[in-house]
């Protein structure tokens, strides 16, 4: 999915009513706002990392990593969807 939206003067973006819905974000949300790569990267925060804490159980490695950690690979993870989203879309429109 595609959408273009415009920065204001005040540097607030409007997110598209399409993205809202397909996301199922609300008013008052809150977001993770990052650059990768040139990009904006923003993730919506559903839910507390510590909310999350234990619900997978023991990693495979034993190593426990740090909330920092966990947000970088998540960003990452998002910065990569991302491009291959991107990518595929240049695809089907050349």
């Amino acid at each position: 999915m595609v959408a273009l939206t415009t920065m204001t003067s005040k540097g607030q973006l409007t997110i598209p009513k399409e993205v809202r819905d397909a996301l199922k974000l609300e008013p008052g949300m809150r977001f993770y706002v990052t650059v990768r790569d040139g990009q904006v990267v923003a993730v919506p925060k559903n839910k507390k990392l510590s909310d999350l804490a234990g619900a997978l159980g023991k990693p495979p490695s034993g190593e426990a990593l740090s909330v920092e950690q966990m947000n970088d690979a998540v960003m990452d993870a998002a910065a990569d969807e991302d491009r291959r989203v991107s990518g595929y879309q240049r695809e089907t429109r050349g």
